[in-house]
């Protein structure tokens, strides 16, 4: 659908022409915050551009549009391990989180262990259950978002019906041993749904030991808002029913409603009507974009860059929030690194920073601490990194 050039991490670095002409925000900001909400690559942009044209003279759906969908799917299940039919095309996360939890036939008694201190898309969801007679257990654990199967075994027994995380921490940037975890989940028959959303298409990621996954692509992903990946086993369709219906999940000839409810083959089920295709059409040249460098090299640079801000920082004086290395050595290690804001200097430094065009996040814990946290991709650069760190070694 886009065409975009064939490139390697270390020609993208050393072309700023080629770098500018991809990521066009390299010219207008210093973004180092993909943790958040991420700028748009051209593609993304070029390709919401192309939809446009042509719904200006044909209607939204002509053309081949089920084939580029049908495209998207299968660069979504490439991410991630998965089977085109076991991927629908929805976000926010959120909503895919919410779909799970009111889709599974729960029974009263039955828990669900999440981890307090998540971002409040992977909190609410199973909260809410409690209304339903499920018990929602909440992790607390220490440091904040540090979690292995050693902190969650003791939340577990014989009425956990599921588990639920985020692959990676929002504030300290755990990265979470998702295929060892849910692997003893499932030894223990317990179901297992996964958050996404901070590692997706940053770093490599298997479903196979995943019953469920949720990520909207306005992070690592590089797509807009609104556009995600849900994730559903193939095995757990009977287990988790569809809770939004309509003419596209639902088989309706001609558009004739029926007495009897029969969803269409695979995740398309859990898609009630008419997609979000601007979106999707962008979600899916980002992939495309992200695929092609290699998600291997993608991970690499982010951590190379990881590791060289630390050193900068520490260096600048500034203290880094979390630096433990758990059993999995530098397993833990993602794109997020997050550094405590001296006290009293928080508003200087987030109006010093938007000064000088660097863009970076500001997060707080529960006890009301302010941190920086910098979330660089794979196309930024040492002299960003440089430039952020010059700026913090005033304060």
């Amino acid at each position: 659908m886009i065409d975009f050039p064939e490139f390697t991490i270390e020609q993208l670095s050393a072309d700023e022409s080629l770098r500018s002409e991809l990521f066009p925000i390299v010219k207008a900001r210093n973004f180092l915050a993909h943790a958040g909400v991420t700028s748009l690559p051209k593609v993304a942009t070029d390709a919401m551009t192309w939809f446009g044209a042509r719904a200006q003279t044909n209607h939204q759906e002509s053309g081949d549009t089920l084939r580029i969908v049908d495209g998207v799917r299968q660069s979504a299940a490439d991410l991630i391990g998965a089977g085109k039919d076991e991927i629908a095309l929805l976000g926010p996360t959120a909503l895919g989180l919410n779909m799970i939890s009111d889709g599974i036939s729960w029974e009263s008694g039955d828990e669900v262990v999440f981890y307090r201190d998540d971002y409040p898309a992977n909190v609410y969801p199973w909260r809410k259950l409690e209304a339903r007679g499920v018990r929602p257990v909440a992790m607390v654990l220490e440091p904040q978002g540090v979690i292995t199967w050693e902190g969650l075994e003791p939340y577990l027994n014989e009425r956990t019906r599921l588990v639920s995380l985020a692959t990676a921490n929002f504030l300290t940037g755990f990265r979470v041993d998702i295929d060892g975890i849910g692997r003893r989940l499932h030894e223990r028959g317990i179901l297992f749904c996964v958050d996404g959303i901070q590692t997706l298409a940053a770093f490599p990621f298997s479903v196979e030991h995943v019953d469920f996954l949720s990520a909207d692509s306005h992070k690592w992903m590089l797509g807009p808002m609104g556009a995600g990946i849900v994730y559903v086993d193939r095995d757990k369709f009977n287990l988790c029913e569809p809770t939004l219906l309509g003419s596209w999940n639902v088989v309706s000839p001609n558009f004739i409603a029926q007495e009897e409810i029969h969803y269409y083959p695979g995740a398309r089920r859990y898609e009630p009507g008419s997609l979000n295709l601007p979106g999707i059409f962008a979600m899916g040249a980002a992939l495309d974009l992200l695929l092609q460098v290699g998600i291997d090299q993608v991970a690499a640079t982010i951590l190379d860059h990881r590791q060289y801000l630390v050193g900068a920082m520490e260096d600048a004086g500034w203290k880094l929030y979390f630096d433990h290395a758990p059993q999995n050595g530098d397993g833990w290690k993602s794109g997020i690194v997050t550094f405590r804001v001296p006290v009293g200097k928080e508003r200087e430094l987030v109006r010093t920073l938007e000064e000088a065009g660097i863009s970076v996040s500001v997060r707080h814990d529960r006890t009301g601490e302010v941190f920086l946290r910098a979330s660089p991709h794979f196309y930024n650069i040492r002299r960003e990194l440089d430039e952020l760190v010059a700026v913090c070694r005033k304060f």
